[in-house]
């Protein structure tokens, strides 16, 4: 993850920032309880061992004459920290008789009590020493007692490293606790996230509340309320569209009817070429109208998500429309023909698969050249069945291809006469249904290829029955 310069790295994940601030947290714990228990052991030990070589040192001088040291080897005195006893002559110049010989480099110190030494000799090392007050006899030998302070030191931090060794070993199932509790947390923001992809962009409903935390409620409940201002302006788009379509739908026909009655009275030759595009412009308006009323009537908020459904024979509804549209092609001296090889059934109001069809078959009509051909074919594709309209058009570019499903979207350099709007209610109407809108452009490799435009539906699987 790149960080600006200057700026102390953060993780974006709010898993990743729980895991590492505990772990920061126990690690950090474990060695403050190290170091505590090593001060406090380490006095505790300290203190403990002093009193011990006093009182080592006062039994060796209290013996009149003393008695002589037990011997000691070079592991006892460095390793498991074995005290020294030295009897010294009572000038301190002569050492009369020691545990452990090597470590007379240390001699008798000129105060009595407690003190600290280091040796080079027979090994580097600190030495913690007592040196016991003069006897009341001026001939009385003196006592020294040594231990090993590397001995102390490693005993302290031992036991140091054993009270900090439990927190270092929950460090992983605290980790694993907090790694479930996490998972198990964000299920619920899963569930939240499941609950804003399924929703209908046409209908988006508020997100429930009942299964959020309360951290991230409050986001929840903004995007709540993002999503009413969002129906509202649905709902305004909505009501203008259908108060603008209705309101034009009465006088368009009008002029539509007065168009027709004028048509014997236009004489011949320009002005009968310029009523003509008179009259093709009132269609295409009428066209707009009539689109606007079905977009309308699709995005109604009291439409049912799932209307009443048919049995529709797709075979027998695909000929009508083509028969119902044989007119336009006449128009536009454009050869249509329809081909089916099978006769499948779907479960959908037939209404509505007209719409989806009608639009399909209308495009390709009013986007194939004068002269042209416009293909209808029902069959199957790989088990699948299928409705394929072909036309041999320009195509569509493909940089375009992707936007030809938004509505008042025209393919630049497209023919006028289109209102943008065929395509967006086709797949509207396919969505609801379960049927899927596929655009290609022709190749010149397949059967009848060339240029133009394959629009193929993929029908929802039903059974089949041969054509």
């Amino acid at each position: 993850m790149s960080v600006a310069p200057g700026r102390w790295w953060r993780p974006r994940s709010l898993r990743t920032q729980l895991l590492f601030w505990l772990v920061t947290l126990h690690l950090a714990a474990a060695a403050l309880t190290a170091w505590f228990t090593f001060v406090a052991y380490g006095d505790l030990v300290h203190n403990a061992l002093d009193e011990q070589m006093r009182l080592v040192a006062d039994s060796y001088a209290g013996g009149d004459p003393p008695r002589s040291p037990r011997p000691l080897d070079g592991n006892a005195a460095l390793v498991r920290g074995a005290f020294v006893v030295q009897i010294w002559s009572a000038d301190g110049r002569t050492l009369r008789a020691s545990s452990w010989p090597p470590l007379a480099v240390v001699p008798l110190q000129p105060q009595p009590g407690f003190g600290d030494a280091r040796t080079d000799a027979p090994a580097p090392s600190r030495w913690r020493v007592f040196t016991a007050e003069a006897g009341p006899r001026a001939d009385q030998p003196r006592v020294q007692v040594l231990q090993n302070e590397d001995y102390r030191r490693r005993r302290a931090l031992r036991r140091a490293l054993l009270e900090g060794l439990p927190i270092a070993l929950l460090l992983p199932l605290a980790l694993l606790i907090l790694w479930l509790i996490v998972s198990a947390a964000s299920r619920s923001l899963r569930a939240v996230a499941r609950d804003v992809a399924s929703q209908d962009e046409r209908r988006p409903t508020e997100l429930s509340l009942a299964r959020v935390p309360d951290e991230i409620a409050p986001l929840v409940q903004a995007f709540n309320q993002l999503l009413s201002r969002v129906r509202s302006a649905f709902a305004t788009q909505r009501r203008f569209v259908q108060d603008a379509a209705h309101e034009l739908r009465t006088p368009m026909a009008a002029i539509g009817l007065q168009i027709e009655n004028l048509r014997a009275h236009v004489p011949a030759g320009e002005a009968t070429e310029r009523f003509n595009q008179l009259e093709a412009g009132v269609t295409r308006a009428q066209h707009l109208i009539e689109q606007l009323l079905s977009l309308s009537r699709q995005d109604a908020p009291g439409r049912p998500l799932a209307p009443s459904r048919e049995a529709v024979d797709i075979e027998t509804l695909l000929r009508e429309s083509v028969s119902q549209l044989m007119v336009l092609a006449d128009a536009r001296r454009v050869d249509i023909g329809f081909e089916g090889s099978i006769a499948p059934v779907v479960q959908a109001p037939a209404a509505e698969l007209r719409s989806v069809f009608d639009n399909l078959i209308d495009n390709a009509l009013r986007y194939a050249p004068e002269g042209g051909v416009v293909d209808v074919r029902l069959h199957e594709v790989d088990g699948h069945a299928v409705v394929d309209v072909l036309d041999n058009g320009p195509g569509i570019p493909g940089s375009s291809i992707g936007r030809v499903f938004d509505r008042f979207f025209r393919v630049p350099g497209a023919p006028a006469g289109g209102s943008g709007l065929g395509l967006a209610i086709a797949r509207t109407a396919a969505e609801r249904h379960g049927l899927r809108i596929e655009l290609r452009n022709r190749d010149e490799a397949e059967e009848g290829g060339g240029p133009g435009l394959l629009a193929r539906v993929h029908l929802p699987p039903a059974p089949l029955t041969p054509g």
